[in-house]
Order: C-alpha cells, then structure tokens, then sequence
C-alpha cells in the first residue's frame, strides 16, 4: 500500500546553480515541504544520511544514480521524479522497495544542445576563447582561424539533434557528409543529404565531425584510434553528446598526434569533472566545457517542470509517467 501524505517532503538533488528555486515552474510545489541541494554526491552514505526522510526525489537527468544500495536506506521513499530516460535509476530495485520511479519521455527536442553545439564549433574554429584571452593580456591576434562556408560538416547520427546541427550547417554554405545506423543513412538521403561510402571514408572526409549518437550497449566505445587516425590534422571533432561513446584514452591520444588537429568537447566519462589536471583540460588544442548542453533556463523549466507535475499527480493519486507500474500492482494510492 503506498501511502501519500498530504505535505510531501521532496529533496531536489544537483542544482548545481541553485537556479530551481527561481523558475516559474517551481510554484507548482507550493505546500509542500522542499529542500534543494547545489553540491554533487556520489557517497551512497552521505546520500543515505541526507535522504533518509524523503518522501520524493527530484532528479536532473544522470546526475545522481539510484540503485539499490541507495533505495534500500530511504525507508520513506515512495516517488522518484525526473524528465528523460533513466539508466540511472535501478528500476527493479525501486519496484522491490515499492518505490514509482516517473519520467517523462517528452518529444521537445533540446534546442539548447543544437545550439551550444555550433557555438562550440565556432569558437573552436576561429579560437574564439584563445584570442579573447590573449586580448586581456595585450596580445593583438595570434591566430588564424578556419572558416565555414565549403567545408565538410560529418554528422555521425542523423536524429532529431543531428538533423538540426545539419540544417545549421547547410546556412553556413558547408557541405553535408553523414554516417551512422541504416536509419541515420535513409533519413540523410530522403532529405537530400549526402552519406559516406564507408566509416572510413567519413572520418577521413570531415572538416568537422559532430556526433550525436544515444549511448547505450552498441554505441560505446564506438569510436577508437583508428577513426581518429584518419582525420586531417586541420579537422575538429565536436562531442556535445556522450564521452563513452569514445574510447577511453583514444581522444587524448589523437589529439596529441594531431589528428584531428581540434576537439572540441562538453561530455566528460566521469561528471562532475573538477580536476584541472584532467589530460583532456591541459590539451591546448582541447576546447572543454562543464556539459552546458541543456543547461538553459527555457530547458529546465520544461524538464522541472514535467518532474513537479509527476509529483502532482501523485499526490492527487493519480501518478503519471510511470516506468515501473508494477508498484502500481502492490497496493492503490492513499
């Protein structure tokens, strides 16, 4: 029987900006009991200790995993709430401890990531942060940029994201090369796009590559040295994606042979990354940036709000979203 009380107590975890409580979709929690923590925390016993009255979770894509060991100490837990997919999260776990885990699988694409991922292809292209730096020091250009117009933009993942990054790249006046799965391929062609003969010959024909590719059990490791290898020197990988979808080393390596000659990378293997010794950071032909993506105030306001809307519903005793109804099965909402 899961029990709803009327006053939930929600804990709203990696507000990294302390940015929740200022979005209009915060309201939405008003009579509740709500407690925002900034800082990341990955100590199952550190998390144990803070959550142990909850009621709620409130989670930000991958931020924070819940598996067993942390589910299995929040003996109050009833609701996991979030916007996304959530590999995250131990759903046979959460259905043992009769703990709904809802999640919306909303359709708006993220904007905010195609948008961030050309700025991210700009700077790096014309050493946009290199030159503003410099200028603070009194140094008046030192670099020659690359421009955009008639050179080769490789899409590796033709999706929602993808098709957009390449749409931008058409304006641009660049020329459109894309790989991936045969799905990617029969979109690219039916929208009059160009694919490549071969992986190979993709790699070795962009002048910017630009994944966007879902990790998952196919897609990781994907990419590896001998890609790498193949691209020219004057070329730039763009990776707003997924880290894991490269293998471990394989960039750093390249990157110090020089092919590519650029990368420019907001997806880290381990996030938060705080160590400035990180040997993708002291790379200077490495453009790194805290995965900003879909850090965007219109973006959080429509995952945080789909997250508090799931909280509604339950508390009414109507849960929507669900990704484990077999809790559901257990016992109806009180």
């Amino acid at each position: 029987m899961i029990e709803v009380p009327k006053r939930l107590r929600i804990e709203i975890l990696d507000d990294y900006q302390d940015v929740v409580r200022t979005l209009d979709c915060f309201s939405k929690l008003q009579g509740h009991e709500v407690r925002i923590w900034n800082d990341a925390v990955a100590d199952v016993n550190v998390l144990a200790e803070r959550l142990a009255a909850a009621d709620v979770l409130v989670l930000l894509r991958e931020r924070t995993t819940v598996d067993d060991a942390l589910v299995s100490r929040l003996p109050n837990l009833k609701l996991i709430s979030q916007n996304g997919h959530v590999p995250h999260i131990d759903l046979a776990a959460c259905t043992r401890r009769g703990v709904l885990v809802a999640s919306a699988l909303a359709q708006r694409p993220s904007y905010p990531t195609v948008e961030f991922t050309w700025g991210l292809i700009l700077a790096a292209m014309r050493n946009i942060p290199l030159e503003s730096d410099s200028l603070r020091k009194g140094v008046w250009q030192s670099t020659v940029g690359l421009g955009l117009r008639g050179r080769t933009l490789g899409i590796y993942g033709y999706g929602r994201l993808g098709s957009m990054v390449a749409q931008i790249g058409i304006a641009f006046g660049m020329e459109l090369l894309v790989w991936g799965r045969k799905g990617s391929l029969d979109r690219a062609r039916a929208d009059g796009l160009s694919t490549a003969s071969s992986k190979q010959a993709f790699f070795m024909q962009s002048d910017v590559l630009s994944l966007h590719l879902r990790l998952n059990a196919e897609t990781a490791g994907l990419i590896g040295p001998d890609d790498l290898a193949l691209m020219k020197p004057t070329a730039l990988l763009v990776n707003t994606s997924r880290a894991e979808l490269i293998q471990p080393g394989a960039l750093v390596a390249a990157l110090g042979k020089g092919q590519p000659g650029k990368a420019a990378v907001d997806v880290f293997e381990h996030e938060p990354l705080t160590d400035p010794n990180n040997p993708l950071l002291l790379l200077p032909n490495a453009l790194c940036t805290p995965h900003l993506g879909y850090v965007e105030r219109d973006n959080y306001e429509f995952a945080y709000g789909n997250a508090f809307d799931q909280i509604v519903a339950f508390a009414q005793g109507t849960p929507i979203n669900i990704h484990n109804p077999d809790v559901l099965k257990q016992g109806a909402l009180l």
